[in-house]
């Protein structure tokens, strides 16, 4: 099997929608040392399902790359790990066991296999047994907001003799998705079982500045932090936690990394008319983060926001920096004209397509 160390990387999370491959280009430039796929159902991926192949595909510039896949059952999730394994190039392959959302659940698939820990721990090994790609794991503390019903402590000693090369901890429960702060005491809890067996843990949530990076491996026991929407609200993230210092980026710099995203955008789906549109709709779809994110020179000193809830509003240091800051759409799609998409149809809509929930309006 291929070497792997994650010890000290920067592990940017698979994030569905926003993690494409353009964006992940940028996270790149940044610092990334790590990237991986938004998540892919092994089952549409079995029966050659273009846009879910396309979700697999990687960049030159992704140095140690892995695929994320989501399935329930131990001979759906081997012949995806070998099928995968014989035709995509990638470093690692990782089980997402912690996606929450209702569709996945009802299939056996994401967070439900934390309710059934025979049947996860057959998956895993069925995957090992058959890929001489390594087997990752992503899991969440457990299924229940409930602490006595907690899992993931007695599922990470055993993972590494079922064949899983490392786990990724999310510090929040399904029922709870991505409501209140992440539970870093119990990560650090599952870190100490996982060091026995020199099993490599990573831990996921709520990683906003370089601190909170430092604060959590500061005892070695978690190999690194995996980086979710701290990375796509700020991505310039990675660039802080390797400089160890807050940036107070520009508004030019912030938008010069959105006209990035266009150029890596176009060559990725296209320059032709539904290459431009497919390009601003996943502009659009980054900005919805994005504008949460309060400029630091605008803070008192010493404080820094925790990007999990909504900011007040208030005006920038230019008007670029107010606009940036801006949850109207209107705004958005002028900033995606300045990136060099031109003007939308007439006829443009646009959702979100993910609205966190960790904050209300």
């Amino acid at each position: 099997r291929k070497e792997l160390d994650f010890k000290g990387k920067l592990y940017v999370a698979p994030l569905t929608t926003v993690g494409n491959l353009p964006f992940r280009r940028v996270c790149t430039d940044l610092g990334a040392d790590i990237t991986v796929s938004e998540m892919a159902m092994a089952s549409n991926l079995l029966k050659g399902d273009r846009k879910e192949w396309a979700l697999l595909r990687r960049h030159p510039s992704e140095k140690c790359y892995g695929i994320q896949v989501c399935g329930g059952y131990p001979d759906l999730m081997a012949r995806c790990a070998e099928l995968i394994d014989n035709e995509v190039s990638c470093d690692f392959i990782d089980v997402n066991m912690g996606c929450p959302i209702d569709g996945v659940c009802a299939k056996g698939a994401g967070s439900s296999l934390m309710r059934d820990t025979d049947r996860l721990k057959n998956v895993v090994r069925t995957m090992a047994a058959v890929s001489s790609t390594p087997v990752t794991i992503k899991l969440r503390m457990g299924y229940f907001d409930d602490p006595s019903k907690y899992v993931a402590h007695d599922i990470i000693p055993r993972a590494k003799a079922w064949g899983a090369f490392a786990a990724t901890l999310h510090g929040r429960t399904r029922e709870q998705r991505y409501s209140r702060l992440a539970d870093w005491s119990y990560i650090h809890r599952c870190a100490d079982v996982a060091a026995k067996s020199e099993f490599t843990l990573i831990g996921n949530g709520d990683v906003y500045t370089y601190e909170d990076y430092n604060a959590q491996v500061a005892d070695n026991k978690v190999a690194t932090c995996m980086i979710g929407r701290g990375a796509i609200i700020k991505p310039w993230l990675m660039t802080e936690i390797k400089e160890q210092r807050h940036w107070d980026i520009s508004a030019n710099e912030r938008l010069d990394l959105f006209k990035d995203f266009c150029q890596y955008g176009l060559e990725h789906w296209g320059s032709d008319s539904m290459g431009v549109e497919k390009t601003r709709r996943y502009l659009l779809e980054w900005m919805s983060y994005t504008h949460r994110y309060v400029p630091i020179g605008l803070l008192e000193q010493n404080v820094v926001p925790k990007l999990h809830l909504r900011p007040m509003r208030y005006v920038g240091r230019s008007d670029l920096e107010t606009k940036l800051a801006s949850d109207r759409l209107e705004d958005w799609l002028e900033l995606s004209e300045i990136c060099g998409l031109g003007k939308p149809d007439a006829s443009f809509k646009f959702v979100p397509k993910h609205a966190s929930n960790s904050y209300t309006k």
